[in-house]
């Protein structure tokens, strides 16, 4: 299996540059995704999407495979199988989403006026998609996913419904079915390779939710699997939307901070949901919950609403903070600089304040090595301080601080822009750019959790000015790539780094032990 891993290229140093230089050097970027807004098209599906999404894979290095469009205008049949809190968020990103939901949001919106969600699905374009198929283990949720996709007119309650999608028992019934197309998968971490392999062997496609994999082995078996069946498969890591992100890439291809040397990013959330504290459904019990299902590979425990509610909070169903959040700052900076599989790494952490019975770390350390890029990244978090410390990438002449927007400060000992600063051009305390897409006022968050993922630019970015929902465009290039016959943004290659990084970080925490990668027999090492 071979890979360039390291995506490494020499860069020279700029020269003579100074603020105005940077702008202008910066404004005549064309941004990636900014053509997205009529790719599908009734009347010209293939032609129009594969000219558009040659500009989408230019985010990584794959070449564009123009194989003939698998499913032309027809619209595509989706099945979900998880129906929980992310579940819900991407069949909205689809268009369709519970009557009840729809009443909520709009009288959110009446009470709140920053808050746009309801105007920002009203307005979400539409993905010529039908969901024909769900599945989930937990009666309720199923109903609800049912009611959802059967509410094709975006109606609040009372409205007028559609036929309502057939529901699935088991997630290998939606995968052998001849009514389903593509799945989207959205359950605990311990199933997603389980069924993604399903779906793939049978020649669905996959929109799988992050992380990748549970365990190292099963990683090997869903790359072979989405390769030898030639499906088109996403990660969920919808932040390769983010606008600030795709500008942050382009600073760095233009060379602005210098040589790169360290990266720090973290995840600080101080309140019980973002510590997988979830609600207990009131109504749910042995009756409506399938327990043996949801073990699957799991090891055996007795029947456990706890454990089925905030299984994020075990080892036994979950990947815990690597796999949940560090993924998500991972894929960012992988996004941004094409780092890959890192070549050591080792991790520290522990259950620290939530004494809840729970066996994964609420505080983590992760110290990852790329020598051959003369590169260290760092990961730190805590479930328990709100204290936002953000990324930043930093290089000799300039550091990036960056979230939903970014901001450039040159270094006071910059060797590129020493005579700026020394002229009084450029102040080190003042940004030499800042970019700050489309905001024009404040955004409106529920929630500390909320408020956390806005301002990593996983819950919306802007395109042309306009906000939008960065899940939609992740789902929207997952179901354009299908149409076109092409691989998406954070394909199965990139999710393959992703899973092998995250394995590391978790197997060095686990075990106490630096944890390394050998690349010519692609296997992680412990040392």
């Amino acid at each position: 299996m071979e890979r360039n891993i390291n995506g490494n290229k020499d860069l020279t140093q700029p020269k003579n540059m100074n603020r105005r230089d940077v702008i202008k050097g910066l404004a005549t970027l064309p941004f990636i995704g900014a053509f997205a807004g009529a790719w599908v098209r009734k009347n010209s599906v293939e032609k129009q999407l594969k000219n558009k999404m040659l500009e989408v894979v230019n985010l990584t290095s794959e070449p564009v495979d123009l194989a003939p469009a698998v499913l032309g205008s027809k619209p595509l049949r989706l099945g979900i199988v998880g129906y929980g809190i992310r579940g819900r968020q991407l069949l909205r990103a689809t268009g369709h989403a519970e009557p009840k939901w729809i009443d909520d949001s709009k009288a959110a919106a009446v009470e709140n006026p920053l808050n746009t969600s309801y105007d920002d699905f009203m307005n979400q374009e539409g993905l010529d998609v039908v969901i024909s198929g769900v599945c989930d283990i937990f009666d309720i949720y199923a109903g609800d996913a049912a009611h959802a996709g059967s509410n094709v007119s975006k109606e609040g309650t009372g409205g007028k419904m559609d036929a309502a999608p057939r529901r699935y028992r088991t997630y290998k019934e939606m995968m052998a079915s001849p009514d389903i197309d593509a799945v989207i998968i959205a359950t605990p971490d311990h199933w997603h390779a389980t069924m993604a392999i399903e779906a793939a062997r049978n020649g669905k496609h996959v929109y799988l939710e992050k992380p990748m994999t549970w365990t190292v082995p099963e990683t090997y078996e869903l790359v072979k699997a989405v390769r030898e069946n030639k499906i088109v498969f996403q990660l969920g890591h919808q932040g390769r939307q983010t606008e600030s992100y795709i500008k942050a890439k382009e600073v760095v291809h233009k060379n602005i901070l210098g040589k790169i040397t360290l990266v720090e990013v973290c995840t600080n959330r101080n309140d019980p949901n973002g510590a997988w504290v979830y609600p207990i459904h009131p109504e749910a019990g042995h009756q409506n919950i399938d327990w043996q299902q949801f073990l699957g590979p799991a090891p055996y425990h007795d029947f456990s609403l706890e454990r089925f509610f905030r299984w994020r909070c075990w080892w036994d169903y979950s990947t815990g903070l690597n796999g949940d959040l560090l993924t998500h700052e991972y894929d960012c900076i992988n996004q941004i600089m094409g780092i890959g599989i890192p070549d050591s790494v080792v991790a520290s952490g522990g259950i620290y304040f939530f004494k809840d019975g729970r066996t994964v770390p609420d505080v983590q350390n992760v110290v990852m090595e790329f020598p051959g890029r003369d590169l260290t990244f760092l990961y730190s978090a805590s479930l328990a301080s709100d204290r936002q410390r953000g990324k930043v990438i930093m290089g000799h002449d300039a550091h990036m601080e960056l979230s939903d927007r970014l901001i450039i400060n040159a270094d006071p000992q910059s060797t590129a822009y020493k005579e700026k600063i020394q002229n009084g051009t450029i102040d080190p305390q003042i940004p030499i750019y800042t970019f700050t897409p489309g905001k024009e006022g404040v955004d409106g968050a529920v929630s500390a959790t909320e408020q956390y993922f806005a301002s990593r630019g996983l819950l919306y970015t802007y395109r042309q000015g306009k906000r939008v929902d960065t899940t939609f465009l992740h789902m929207r290039e997952w179901v354009n790539c299908i149409r076109a016959g092409i691989q998406p943004s954070c394909n199965i290659d990139r999710g393959f780094e992703e899973a092998i990084t995250a394995h590391m970080a978790t197997i060095a925490l686990r075990e106490g032990r630096k944890v390394y990668w050998d690349r010519e027999k692609q296997e992680i090492v412990v040392s």
